[in-house]
């Protein structure tokens, strides 16, 4: 009677342990596959992340589109990262010249229409130039960061980042991929302190403006055009706005010092 105690109490000892150790083995089994999901959605956000400062910047030069995180914000709107043609770079000083012979209308040491700081949200002032070239503008840090852009920025951002002597070259998307490709090969030569976007409001096919300056063509003719803008940013880059143009860094040639 007693062995057959003693042979049950050890059966059932032997199941309780069995028992145990296919509990401890699934319970490992769980949390190696926890630590698995949470490793797999931790190299998710990783590179998510890496994703993101990429395309926006990074703080520093934006691939193909030179945003400049460091001198403002992209404000949600999208890059450029198309490589332009290369382009001959001008060596001309005579902007009134080259504003000539690309046809293009010079418009220079307009009315300055104000500095105040307005909110992110507020409502876009009515500028009285088209582009704008001057005006009270959304606050830091919301000026347009340099760089290029696939789309148009609200003008309140673009007016801020004239202020601090930026210079921007806009087109009309009506213009051909070769010509905008072109245009965007000029960008790439002086992208510092530089924006480059569409504007399909203006009444030109291609201008530049900088606080209190603007050069519109109402047709694009190719090198000549281009001169003209190139032209333009040598004269007046980083001379107007009441800002310095280093104040928010600056990187990569300039329109005072392209790169030929």
């Amino acid at each position: 009677m007693a062995n057959r105690r003693e042979e049950e109490r050890e059966r059932l000892r032997e199941a309780r342990e069995g028992r145990e150790t296919k509990e401890d083995k699934s319970g490992k089994r769980r949390v190696v596959a926890v630590y698995a999901v949470a490793g797999a959605i931790g190299i998710a956000v990783l590179a998510g992340a890496v994703s993101l400062i990429a395309s926006s910047g990074g703080g520093s030069d934006g691939g193909g589109s030179h945003i400049l995180q460091l001198s403002g914000e992209t404000n949600g709107y999208s890059p450029d990262g198309r490589a332009g043609t290369e382009v001959s770079v001008s060596q001309t000083t005579n902007m009134k010249q080259a504003a000539k012979e690309a046809d293009c209308v010079l418009r220079l040491e307009l009315e300055d229409e104000g500095h105040e700081h307005i909110g992110k949200g507020a409502p876009t002032p009515n500028y009285g130039t088209s582009p704008p070239t001057s005006g009270n503008h959304a606050t830091s840090p919301y000026q347009q960061a340099d760089g290029a852009y696939s789309e148009m920025p609200d003008e309140k951002f673009l007016v801020h980042s004239l202020e601090h002597g930026r210079m921007q070259i806009q087109y009309s998307p009506d213009l051909t991929e070769e010509e905008q490709l072109e245009l965007k090969g000029l960008y790439d030569t002086m992208y510092g302190g530089v924006l480059f976007f569409p504007n399909e409001e203006m009444p030109y096919e291609v201008a530049a403006a900088t606080w209190t300056n603007l050069i519109g063509c109402d047709e694009y003719k190719g090198q000549a055009t281009l001169d003209a803008i190139a032209a333009f940013g040598k004269e007046t880059w980083g001379r107007y706005g009441g800002e310095p143009v280093n104040a928010f860094g600056l990187k990569g040639p300039t329109p005072t010092e392209p790169r030929s």
